[in-house]
């Protein structure tokens, strides 16, 4: 999926994996299932360059959060005014810095964790906004750091508060995905699961942490230019 995802220079990559039909409920379903995708997202349109509409296999799935992030702020005022084109355009100058942004954040969230978990539970939540700090606020990657922590300060049990209910929200949703998929057998109940969770998941999460972020920066005493800082092109 990387590997495809820099080749092309895409936003979204997703792949089918060859799906299992042999029982009697899985050459029921699984054709079905490919069907009604292709109905709903023709896969011509779907990976045209030029079309408004992406679709992914939620089992199998790469998307940079940087485009999600962007995309949240497009519908904010209700209306999608960036199409699958000029979202992946507007995003490109700053992708190379929330790679490296993202990857020197999970370093230091992975050795808060080793170090007794709680350094790394407030590492998760005053550094959770650096990706919507660089791609909305332009703020430089190194930035983006202290533009985050600093959005989130004075917040911070607010924020991992959200953070808490979001996962447990998730858990729950898990349980109620699989005890309606109860009737379908074990290997079309697995793949039916993984799609529709991972299709949901990281656009929620985005979502979430992009709102976060304008709720934050709109605050009452927010320091101006906090999250915005410094522009960066």
């Amino acid at each position: 999926l990387v590997a495809a995802a820099g080749r092309d220079d895409r936003d979204l990559v997703s792949q089918m994996a060859v799906l299992r039909a042999e029982t009697g409920w899985e050459k029921a379903v699984v054709p079905a299932f490919v069907y009604f995708f292709a109905q709903l997202y023709p896969f011509r349109r779907v990976n045209s360059t030029s079309s408004r509409t992406a679709a992914g296999a939620g089992g199998c799935m790469l998307i940079r959060q940087a485009a999600l992030v962007k995309a949240v702020q497009d519908v904010r005022d209700g209306r999608a005014d960036l199409t699958i084109r000029r979202t992946v355009e507007a995003v490109m100058p700053v992708v190379a810095g929330v790679a490296l942004a993202s990857i020197l954040a999970s370093i230091a969230i992975g050795i808060g964790f080793l170090l007794l978990i709680v350094p790394g539970l407030i590492l998760v939540t005053f550094l959770s906004l650096i990706v919507p700090c660089i791609v909305v606020g332009r703020v430089p990657p190194l930035s983006s750091f202290g533009a985050s922590w600093r959005t989130v300060s004075g917040y911070g049990w607010h924020v991992f508060g959200t953070y808490v209910v979001t996962f447990l929200l998730l858990i729950l949703a898990n349980v109620v995905l699989s005890v309606l998929l109860l009737a379908l057998p074990g290997a079309a109940r697995g793949f039916a699961s993984e799609v529709i969770a991972g299709t949901l998941v990281a656009p929620f999460i985005a979502c979430v942490v992009t709102l976060m972020y304008f709720r934050l920066t709109a605050a009452p005493g927010a320091e101006p230019g906090s999250a915005t800082g410094q522009s960066w092109s």
